[in-house]
């Protein structure tokens, strides 16, 4: 059996449903489970609905729901007939009378909660899986529409829940019984607690919900499908030149998805990895494409593609009573781990650490512990450029040219994965652009 996660661009009105369900169609004899997303867009209407009922804005989220359930009746009056359209819009209906309840709890309330936000949140995927199994219907597929917070067992941190595995995947089981000839629809992104409360898994969460079933399921293989004919070798909107990248390995995927490229959800690759399960990226409005292939095989060593991050500030950590001391370094990541404060990139020397991070919200309380410790210097408007590969660093030749290709770059800052999958460098975000496609150029002869 294979799992198909399709993305909100690619669910996004009638015609791409009907895209989406040719695709299915033609694998129907592999017994597919398709994980679909909320509708394009729908997801940040949620939240601005969920926003303004909190402020009391009464009149502007009622104006945003009813533009977003007419949205959806539209699309199903396209896609669906009699009684097949007529009890999916009287669903339609329900689902819209109970999300305008729970606004209206919170307008009169004036208090939204992550529990609140979640059930919010969730009703994206519950109204285009639920036209999507209805145009099934139609169309003679046959077709079992799931509820995934019925097997999508997870803690209760709202917004960003964690699942559950060992009840998730004995549920999934139960509920998904993979048959050739028939096509199962699931919602991705939630979930709920033991409970039953309705969770989310964080933004993106749609396609590790697709290989959380993929792996409890042993599925041949999973597929994202999106709006791109696959992993890039850079971002196609800064490198014009930039090419898809035939086959990449999982730690590979992971580093490019962490430092900026956005086809994949980091938290996609895990369990796909636990069961050596290959993911294939494809593009919905290209399917003979043949996409990226997502691997653990061994695959060619050398520069896979450049990825960036913008939005990062780089932290200079100095003292003299570093040198030859211990304990000196946990002090210093101790007061990170106090303010909740990840930390992206690390470089250390006998007397300094240089760290980057890119949430700033508790920066002041940061640097004010740190300075208790020793001095600390703050470069704003930072960007993180990383070179994703294996073995780059046993190329010496390779490690010339990167910095050959920057000589009129000012760098601040170089990090090595201790995977020995990236190089990774920080420069002036006014910079990174133009740093990207000159190694681009570079390294893949365009």
């Amino acid at each position: 059996m294979i799992v198909m996660k399709f993305g909100g661009t690619s669910v996004q009105n009638a015609a791409y449903i009907d895209k989406v369900l040719n695709i299915a169609k033609s694998v129907l004899d592999k017994a597919p489970v398709l994980v679909a997303s909320a509708m394009a867009k729908v997801t940040d209407t949620l939240q601005n609905i969920a926003c303004l009922a909190e402020q009391g804005k009464d009149k502007e989220y009622r104006l945003l729901m009813k533009e977003l359930k007419a949205r959806h009746i539209a699309e199903a009056q396209t896609l669906l007939n009699g009684e097949n359209g007529a009890q999916c819009i009287q669903i339609l209906e329900q689902y819209f009378s109970s999300l305008e309840s729970i606004a209206r709890g919170l307008c009169l309330l004036r208090e939204r909660t992550a529990r609140s936000n979640d059930l919010i949140l969730s009703f994206g995927e519950r109204f285009s899986t639920l036209i999507i199994a209805g145009r099934a219907r139609e169309t003679g597929i046959p077709v079992v529409l799931l509820d995934s917070r019925d097997f999508i067992k997870t803690d209760d941190n709202f917004t960003n829940a964690y699942p559950f595995f060992e009840h998730t995947n004995a549920r999934i089981r139960e509920y998904i019984k993979p048959l050739s000839g028939t096509l199962y629809i699931a919602q991705g992104f939630i979930g709920s607690t033991m409970d039953g409360i309705t969770t989310t898994l964080g933004r993106g969460g749609s396609d590790y919900t697709a290989t959380i079933i993929g792996a409890a399921l042993d599925a041949e293989e999973v597929q994202i499908w999106t709006d791109v004919d696959g992993i890039m070798t850079s971002d196609p909107l800064i490198v014009q030149k930039a090419v898809t990248i035939p086959v990449i390995t999982y730690k590979e995927a992971a580093e490019l998805a962490f430092f900026g490229a956005k086809v994949i959800h980091p938290s996609t690759i895990q369990p796909a990895v636990n069961k050596n399960i290959p993911v294939i990226v494809k593009n919905t409005e290209n399917p003979q494409a043949a996409g990226t292939r997502i691997t653990s095989d061994d695959i060619q060593a050398g520069l896979k593609a450049i990825a960036f991050k913008k939005g990062i500030t780089l932290l200079n950590i100095t003292s003299s009573r570093m040198l030859l001391a211990y304990g000196f370094l946990r002090r210093i990541f101790e007061i990170f781990e106090k303010y909740k404060t990840a930390v992206d990139l690390i470089s250390t020397s006998e007397v300094s650490v240089s760290v980057t991070i890119d949430q700033t919200d508790r920066l002041n309380e940061i640097t004010g512990e740190l300075a208790g410790i020793a001095s600390v210097s703050v470069e704003k408007e930072m960007s993180i450029i990383c070179l994703v590969g294996q073995e780059l660093w046993k190329d010496s030749i390779f490690i010339s040219r990167v910095f050959e290709a920057l000589s009129s770059i000012p760098i601040s800052m170089i990090s090595l994965g201790a995977s020995d999958t990236n190089l990774s460098m920080v420069v002036p975000a006014e910079h990174c652009h133009d740093a990207v496609r000159k190694m681009h150029k570079l390294f893949f002869k365009e």
